[in-house]
Formats: C-alpha cells, sequence, structure tokens
C-alpha cells in the first residue's frame, strides 16, 4: 500500500488508511501486542505470576469483601469464563483463592481471595506499579493520560461492568 495523503476507496468499497489514520493504527496495535508482555515480565521473574493472574487477585483484592461474581470478574480482568475458570482453577491450588456458590442467587459462582491470596497480589502490587509507571504513566503528560483514558472509552474498553 502507498502512502496517499488522502484516503481512496478501492474497487470493492474499502477506504485505504491514510498516512495519520496508519500511524495511529499501528501505534496502537503495538501497544495491544507489545505492552502486555512488557508488564507481563517482572511480575513473572519476582513473584511467578503472569499478568491475568495479577489483574485477577488484584480486581478481588479491591473488591467488597475480596469477593466477585466470575461474571464480573471475567468481565473486569478482559477474558472469558472459560478462560477465567481455567486460571482460577490454578490459584484455588495455590490457595490463593476459592469459589462457592452465590448465596443471593445459585446461578452465580463467587470466586473469593484468601488472606494468603491478598498477602500475594499486596507483595506484586508494587512490582506492578513500577512498571506500569515506568512503561505508560511516566511517559505521559497530564493531558495524554487523559485523551488515553478518553480514547479507551471511546473505543469502548472502558465502560462500567454489566449489572
Amino acid at each position: 500500500m502507498t502512502d496517499r495523503a488522502t484516503p481512496e476507496a478501492g474497487g470493492d468499497g474499502t477506504t485505504w488508511l491514510d498516512s495519520g489514520e496508519k500511524a495511529a493504527w499501528t501505534g496502537l496495535v503495538s501497544l495491544i501486542m507489545l505492552l502486555p508482555g512488557r508488564l507481563e515480565a517482572p511480575l513473572q521473574q519476582a513473584h511467578g505470576l503472569t499478568l491475568f493472574e495479577y489483574l485477577t487477585l488484584s480486581h478481588l483484592s479491591e473488591a467488597p469483601g475480596r469477593s466477585l461474581r466470575m461474571s464480573e470478574l471475567a468481565f473486569l480482568t478482559n477474558g472469558s469464563l472459560s478462560r477465567l475458570s481455567n486460571v482460577v482453577k490454578r490459584l484455588e491450588g495455590r490457595g490463593w483463592m476459592h469459589r462457592s456458590p452465590d448465596p443471593d442467587d445459585g446461578r452465580y459462582t463467587l470466586a473469593a481471595l484468601t488472606d494468603a491470596g491478598f498477602d500475594v497480589v499486596h507483595a506484586a502490587a508494587p512490582t506492578h506499579l513500577r512498571a506500569v509507571r515506568a512503561l505508560v504513566l511516566d511517559r505521559l503528560d497530564a493531558a495524554d493520560r487523559a485523551a488515553l483514558g478518553r480514547i479507551a472509552v471511546a473505543l469502548g474498553v472502558q465502560d462500567l461492568p454489566p449489572s
């Protein structure tokens, strides 16, 4: 694809990206593909945690009673229920979480953080925070951070979880 000042429709109706759109798109793809691994590496090295495991534990640590419905936790971690179930099974095996039926509605399953799990996420949080600051936040000014938040909302990736 050649660089064009203005997008042109292809024979099939496709509108090609102009240079600004291409730069925005490739920048976003790079963030999506590279940033998770860079955030995960320090967690793996220092605590033996994947980023997904850390996020699972972290969301539970911040929830009332350190407990959430599995469906809500899946939403918060941006994972499928199947993926989350596999991770929770591993974390249960380590004694960091447990599952139980929701007493308010038995159709749901609650995931809860144990004291040992809280200790793990508490110990890992500074490692994660240092990576978040070094790789993202400290490289952006306040306007960039605000723009990033607005972009996440505009793209529909930062909405409130369904009730």
